[in-house]
């Protein structure tokens, strides 16, 4: 079988579109599937390049947001996007923007099947454009990305039921698979189960956004019992690093944290151990399509808080209501983050739960039922 994958950006650290492709590539590959990638050139020249490389295309007035992002946008070339489509038995298209729904067009004229990954939710892009509440241009948007690209799919694939949920409810027509984007399980799974020890670690990983929203984080401070005890780790870069740096400090000058905030970006390797020191992991995005970041956190041991809102599958992982709080609450946020700080028995109790919680996410399962999802794409 040979997949061809279609995305703007798949080479540049920090990004979660980009992160997802690159482990789904590398796991057909160890399946045996014959696959090439179709992506905008990897800055890096000593790096890996997509098979099928696209020239960068750069947005005027919006690049340097972009680019803080961790993202590019690549240039629609037909002659490679024919020799590509021309090679493959079915086209994977990882995003809903207009490369992709060029690529879905030719596609359909050449004969050869497409499957489509909605690894964003509209609302991911507009915050970053300081219109988190353009509701119209958000319906405008997903609007276009179904008819330019899923509907043309056989297939779409679905990291979370709160994607499918959000398709189905804007008309998208073709058949949805909800399928985890998955990651590692070890055979021999270890649990860190850090126990209470000053300063407490409360540990938070993503892209350092608008709507990560992590300045929640930092406002629950204000409003925590032990906030003089915690050591909070921001992992993650992004446009809003200068921005919660200075509210950090701000907290450390007004005497309610004793110990500065870190910010950093760390390799797989570097952030497992970070993890394991953790006593809590704290996800605050009101957009999300899946978080496995906070899933490979509860991988470790460690107990997550969660906000939940219309738009967060991230609160799929949630045992319980002590690890959920109303998205942007910093006052209920504090309250769970003060509760698991006084409960430390229940908490590595909780912590040998989600860490079981977490093998339904599998990378296996999940890219056998891709391969499966291909399968019937080409048969179809």
């Amino acid at each position: 079988m040979k997949v061809l994958v279609v995305c703007n950006n798949a080479y540049m650290r920090g990004n979660g579109v980009c992160t997802a492709v690159v482990s789904l590539v590398k796991r057909l590959r160890e399946k045996g599937i014959e696959v090439r990638v179709m992506a905008c050139e990897n800055p890096d020249p000593k790096g890996e390049q997509p098979e099928y490389r696209l020239r960068h295309f750069k947005f005027p007035f919006f690049e340097p947001i972009i680019q803080s992002n961790g993202f590019r946008y690549a240039t629609y070339s037909n002659r490679v996007a024919t020799e590509a489509i021309l090679w493959a038995d079915v086209v994977h298209l990882c995003e809903g923007f207009p490369l992709e729904g060029k690529v879905a067009r030719l596609a359909q004229k050449l004969g050869k099947p497409c499957v489509g990954t909605y690894h964003l939710f509209t609302e991911n892009i507009m915050a970053n454009l300081g219109m988190r509440k353009a509701r119209l241009l958000n319906y405008l948007v997903t609007l276009w990305w179904r008819k330019a690209v899923y509907d043309r799919c056989t297939h779409v694939h679905c990291p979370t039921e709160t994607v499918s949920q959000y398709l189905q409810e804007r008309g998208f027509k073709s058949e949805m698979r909800v399928i985890t984007n998955g990651m590692e399980i070890p055979a021999q799974q270890v649990i860190a189960n850090t126990p209470q020890e000053e300063p407490i670690v409360v540990l938070c990983i993503g892209r350092l956004a608008k709507e990560k929203s992590q300045e929640t984080l930092l406002e629950a401070m204000k409003y925590s019992r032990h906030a003089h005890r915690i050591q909070l780790h921001f992992a993650g870069k992004g446009p809003y690093l200068k921005k919660y740096t200075k509210m950090a400090d701000t907290l450390v000058k007004a005497g309610t944290l004793r110990h500065t905030p870190s910010f950093g970006f760390y390799n797989a390797e570097e952030l497992k151990a970070l993890t394991r020191q953790a006593y809590l992991y704290i996800h605050c995005a009101w957009v999300e399509v899946e978080g496995l970041s906070c899933a490979e956190a509860i991988r470790e041991g460690v107990v997550p808080v969660i906000a939940e809102g219309k738009l967060t599958a991230t609160s799929q992982f949630a045992l319980d209501e002590l690890s959920l709080f109303p998205e942007s609450d910093a006052r209920a946020l504090a309250e769970h983050i003060d509760w698991w700080i006084e409960h430390p028995e229940e908490r590595m109790v909780m912590g040998k739960r989600y860490a079981e919680s977490i093998h339904k996410y599998n990378a296996e399962d999940s890219t056998r039922q891709i391969i499966q999802m291909y399968k019937d794409s080409i048969a179809r």
